[in-house]
């Protein structure tokens, strides 16, 4: 059974936006600079090395440092199409600074009492070792358009779970 395709030349098919803080569009474009201009040039001149010196089939330079072009290649086209299709949200433009939106650093409360520092990013910016936390993610979702003294609810693998929203900020960096 096939599918019939819906969409025609003058109906593109719909691209998500990426929202990312400032940062972390820095970042990104920082390292496909890099891919660029520094990493991808120098696997090429490897690879033109090793494919003059003969037989490629048995050729590990050539084999390994063909591989790692793909790698790049693959990497670009991903960075590329981030960067194209994302919007910037500046915590420093945001309104509403008494709820919870995208880039805010929120202090919770779980049930026990411990109190857990977290800031909402953009998906390539997430790193929990760092308190940064996927805007999507359980804890992001529920946080969302809470306010200072929310007790809101977050669906996890271990079932349902009440945080309260201790304190809201709107990081400057």
């Amino acid at each position: 059974m096939t599918r019939k395709r819906t969409l025609s030349a003058e109906q593109p098919a719909q691209e998500s936006i990426h929202y990312m803080t400032p940062n972390g569009y820095k970042a990104l474009a920082d390292e496909q600079d890099h891919l660029i201009h520094n990493e991808r040039p120098k696997i090429c001149e490897i690879v033109s090395w090793a494919a003059g010196n003969g037989d490629r089939s048995e050729n590990g330079d050539y084999i390994y440092n063909k591989k790692r072009l793909r790698e790049i290649d693959s990497r670009l086209r991903y960075l590329k199409k981030k960067l194209d299709n994302c919007k910037i949200v500046d915590p420093k433009d945001q309104q509403g600074l008494d709820r919870v939106f995208f880039g805010a650093q929120v202090t919770y409360a779980k049930e026990d009492d411990t109190e857990i520092t977290v800031h909402l990013v953009g998906v390539d910016e997430a790193d929990v070792g760092e308190g940064k936390i996927n805007w999507q993610s359980p804890v992001g979702k529920a946080l969302m358009k809470a306010q200072e003294g929310d007790v809101v609810k977050v669906h996890s693998a271990n079932g349902i779970e009440e945080i309260e929203v201790v304190e809201i900020t709107y990081p400057l960096d």
